[in-house]
């Protein structure tokens, strides 16, 4: 089979048929989604020249006529085919709830009854805070330092806030196994950096007033004295918190001790109750990640007052509770963090958030429903079944197939690597699980009670659901099947399994169409793809070797090679500002910018291979090479809020979605050539300046 025929039967297996009034309209049988080949030309901003803002000249037309749905905090492509899963999602609920029972037994019955105990507004509103109660009673018995790290403990499986964070994951330096490990938490702002600069000032104190609503709602004493109370206390832990660039390095982070040492680390803080709460209390060995963090934060943990640690523990346990609260917290919830934060103007409807209660996911605007328990797994069985036939999975499987051949090509070629270096990277390149669509084996629900009138119970029971399945898993051997993304995300991931995941979630246009043409697919498809394969060579992922092990396996001088040029890569991206004086911060990127820059060349390379020799046909005036690189434009074609610029800057690894753009095909040659850009050109670098990596 061709790779056209290829991506063919794969998008005719999972063209959208979108609803009336979605962001998509239904194209007709046999036309792409977008324009007639797969490009929305209507979209494009002629009059601005490629090399002075290829973002403005392949997306511009489009971002000026577009508005901002009142409920997002930006708007994009990507985000319209969210809304088509949002409806899909939302028929499939409705239907289960018509059916289920107040108590159902079976996985459908349950999407259907947690769904409909969301929609119960009667009931939420009219339970008040009535469903805090019993965290509110627990909290004001724990008398001691040790009672509140046991309560922290619960975080993991309840709304309770934690200094520190629990994951039990595949250990990095032996991946036949699972480990423990510990990180810094205790902030509920999106970083460190809303404590201490200026520039945060405002959101500041928006989350002061923030923490005396919630407290005057929830009953507790004195509230507006508590939240300055519970902000001095978190600024404290800004302070001793590391930057989120420092914990992206997984050398600085990974250090293994015996739990026995915590104490000797951070003995401001009572371990064995904490650890004891989070099911742990066998554990013997942990890895701790912000290791010079961790004597700081016990060391504010000891000082501050109980009193304090009682109001901020029952000022979390509202926050992280309010989405499901009634609505004297939501409301206050979404003021604080979908507004204030990130600049969205209205709420999105109540069955929106209904879906994502039950699915996992998020509006991109501050609504942390992965934070919580859900049933995303089930929904993700149901959803795959109806929309994502199985054939599809061999047929993404031969596309991945073909990214993985072009970079074989140019690792075999890279003028800067060694022959050692280039072997070992071969044999890790071809060690890579592509997973598609959905996973081999299902979740279980059995045991999770899920009833129709107790919201914020079916919230606490299915993280308690979730946390008894990665706490029982501990002891055993590595599941190299599982999936750590939902069926029905749109996203992608490379894992420490050496897995690249694609889910049924993403695959619809103008990711992939069916009917467009094939150099569109591969730019926005085969980006995609590639960009995920290149997540395992970045600045990073280039520190595990071909068994997933946490391994310098690079010569000296390759190593010092590579970091020369990520570093030049990073230096640009420190040059950009997506608002007048706010700069990307090039190190945090660092990871996201190289697989960007990875997964078009290879996407590139990719649809030439697919020629076969021929010449690419020329389709409405664009060469083969144009339409590559606009199909990867059309893909992050969208626009973000002022104010969720300012938060993804400080706290999001991905670069601002222009950047994705712009900052990727200055440093690709083939873009000069196909566009004819010019020295004087916005966009032009020196052959000299421009990086080269993978």
């Amino acid at each position: 089979m061709t790779l056209r025929s290829t991506i063919a039967l794969l998008l005719t297996a999972v063209a959208p048929l979108a609803p009336a009034g979605s962001a998509h309209a239904q194209s007709d049988a046999g036309k792409p989604q977008y324009g007639v080949y797969g490009l929305d030309t209507d979209g494009m901003d002629k009059a601005t020249k490629p090399g002075d803002g290829f973002f403005r000249y392949a997306g511009g037309a489009w971002v000026d006529r577009t508005v901002i749905p009142a409920d997002k905090a930006g708007y994009s492509l990507r985000l319209a085919m969210s809304d088509l899963t949002e409806q899909r999602l939302h028929d499939m609920m409705e239907a289960a709830a018509a059916k289920a029972g107040d108590e159902p037994t079976d996985v459908e019955g349950k999407i259907g009854a947690f769904y409909r105990s969301f929609m119960d507004t009667t009931r939420v509103e009219e339970l008040g805070a009535k469903p805090l109660a019993p965290a509110l009673e627990a909290i004001r018995a724990a008398k001691s330092r040790a009672d509140i790290a046991a309560l922290t403990g619960r975080n993991s499986r309840d709304f309770y806030g934690a200094l520190f964070n629990i994951i039990l994951d595949i250990d990095v330096k032996d991946p036949t196994r699972y480990a423990v490990y510990i990180s810094q938490g205790g902030l509920g702002l999106p970083d460190r950096d809303y404590y201490m600069q200026d520039s945060f000032v405002k959101q500041k104190a928006a989350y002061a007033t923030y923490a005396a609503t919630l407290l005057k709602n929830a009953g507790w004493p004195a509230p507006e004295k508590a939240a300055a109370a519970i902000l001095a206390f978190e600024t404290e832990v800004a302070k001793a918190s590391w930057p989120k660039a420092d914990q992206r390095d997984a050398d600085k982070t990974y250090n293994p001790i015996a739990v026995d040492s915590l104490a000797w680390l951070a003995g401001g803080f009572n371990w064995k109750p904490f650890l004891k709460a989070q099911g742990l209390s066998e554990t013997r060995r942990v890895i701790v990640g912000e290791k010079s963090a961790f004597p700081k934060l016990a060391a504010v943990f000891a000082k501050t007052p109980v009193a304090t640690l009682q109001a901020w523990l029952a000022f979390t346990y509202a926050d992280n509770a309010a989405l499901f609260l009634s609505s004297p917290f939501a409301k206050a919830s979404f003021e604080l963090r979908n507004k204030t934060l990130s600049g969205q103007q209205a709420q999105a409807v109540r069955w929106k958030r209904g879906v994502h209660t039950v699915a996992g996911g998020d509006f991109g605007g501050g609504d942390r429903f992965d934070r919580f328990g859900n049933m995303g797994w089930a929904v993700g069985e149901v959803y795959a079944a109806r929309w994502f036939p199985p054939s599809a999975k061999v047929a993404i499987e031969s596309l991945v197939d073909n990214l993985k051949a072009a970079y074989h090509a140019r690792i075999e070629h890279l003028d800067w690597m060694s022959p050692a270096t280039r072997t070992a990277a071969l044999k890790k390149l071809d060690t890579y699980n592509i997973k598609v669509g959905y996973p081999k084996s299902t979740r279980d629900y059995s045991k999770l009670v899920i009833k129709a009138d107790d919201l914020l119970g079916n919230v606490r029971r299915a993280a308690e659901n979730d946390w008894t399945y990665f706490v029982d898993r501990l002891p055993g051997a590595v599941d190299k099947d599982e999936w750590f993304m939902t069926p029905q995300t749109n996203d992608a991931y490379n894992g420490s399994l050496r897995d690249i995941v694609f889910p049924a979630g993403i695959l619809q246009p103008p990711i992939f169409d069916a009917n467009a043409d094939p150099a569109f697919n591969y730019g926005a498809a085969g980006g995609i793809i590639g960009h995920e394969l290149t997540h395992g060579f970045d600045d990073q992922g280039r520190k595990f070797d071909a068994e997933g092990k946490l391994n310098d396996w690079w010569t000296s001088e390759d190593a010092k090679s590579f970091d020369q040029r990520a570093t030049r890569l990073g230096l640009q991206y420190d040059g950009y500002e997506p608002l007048p004086g706010v700069h990307i911060n090039g190190k945090l990127t660092m990871g996201e910018n190289i697989a960007d820059l990875g997964g078009l060349t290879l996407a590139l390379d990719a649809y030439r291979a697919s020629l076969r020799g021929q010449p690419a046909p020329v389709l409405e005036g664009l060469t083969g090479d144009q339409r590559v690189f606009l199909g990867w434009a059309q893909a992050w074609r969208g626009k973000t809020r002022d104010e969720a610029i300012r938060r993804v800057v400080v706290s999001d690894p991905h670069s601002p979605r222009v950047f994705r753009v712009d900052g990727v095909v200055r440093n690709i040659d083939a873009w000069y050539d196909a566009f004819d850009v010019k020295p004087g050109e916005k966009l032009y670098l020196r052959p000299a300046d421009r990086v080269h990596i993978w």
